[in-house]
């Protein structure tokens, strides 16, 4: 029994399978020393969770809609993670990663028995809590599990307290903005850290050209180019918004389309 004068750890439930979400919920009623504050399905929802009612453990799904597991952490940001028990179905990448990095994870179906194994050894880890070593251990983990391709392919963003998730492919144009860039997205725009010549080398080169110091396309919003004065290019996208083709910047394009401008 837990002494009644000490606060309950706070808990999160985030896993897009009812199922599981109730059978955790079921074993962890049983924990006088834990309480469940809320219980979410995707993983946009555990971003929010988390972020809101700072738990302090979460049992959070690899695969979710929204986010994953991973995308989760890479959001809130490791130092602000609360203690992370991953559930998973069975990844051996992942799994593999998990114990180089020493990172608690119930592996689906679990029984009762390595339920409550995998908790007892979370809630030795949670009163000893070196938080630094959790923040170092977790960066590592979603490092390590980025793709060896290193593109991007979604984009998350930090803007007011909110998380925005913006898949590469929906990125009009993007803009050169000090350290950082703008990415444009219809009517909207996102400051995203990174510098152009970072970022050029880290999307698709099928897909996004550079066509000015300040300025990379998505080359399908691109309507038609027009010449304009000393070598330079007028570039329309199909909403109508104009950008520059620099001199510097069109040999570059020539050689990927095949063709003289």
């Amino acid at each position: 029994m837990s002494d009644p004068r000490t606060p309950r750890i706070r808990a999160l439930i985030a896993d897009d399978e009812p199922l599981a979400r109730e059978r955790l919920r079921m074993l962890l009623k049983t924990e006088d020393w834990l309480e469940v504050v809320e219980e979410v399905g995707d993983g946009l929802a555990a971003i929010a969770a988390i972020q809101k009612l700072r738990p302090d453990i979460v049992f959070l799904d690899v695969q979710m809609p929204g986010a994953t597991g991973f995308e989760v952490i890479e959001a809130v940001g490791p130092d602000h993670m609360p203690f992370v028990v991953f559930v998973t179905a069975y990844d051996k990448y992942a799994l593999k990663a998990f114990d180089v990095h020493a990172i608690d994870y119930l592996l689906k179906p679990f029984d009762k028995d390595r339920f409550h194994s995998g908790l007892a050894r979370a809630r030795l880890q949670l009163e000893r809590r070196s938080t630094g070593e959790l923040e170092r251990r977790l960066l590592e983990l979603v490092q390590d599990l980025k793709p060896v391709s290193s593109k991007i392919e979604r984009f998350v963003i930090k803007s007011g307290g909110r998380v925005f998730f913006v898949r590469a492919e929906e990125i009009d144009w993007i803009e050169a903005a000090g350290n950082y860039v703008k990415l444009h997205v219809g009517n909207e725009a996102h400051l995203f850290r990174e510098t152009m010549n970072a970022l050029e080398a880290k999307l698709h080169t099928d897909t996004f050209y550079r066509i000015h110091r300040s300025h990379i396309v998505n080359i399908e919003r691109v309507r038609e180019l027009q010449p304009w004065f000393n070598g330079e290019y007028v570039v329309f996208l199909k909403d109508g918004t104009r950008l520059t083709l620099s001199r510097g910047y069109r040999e570059k394009l020539q050689e990927r389309i095949g063709r003289n401008l």
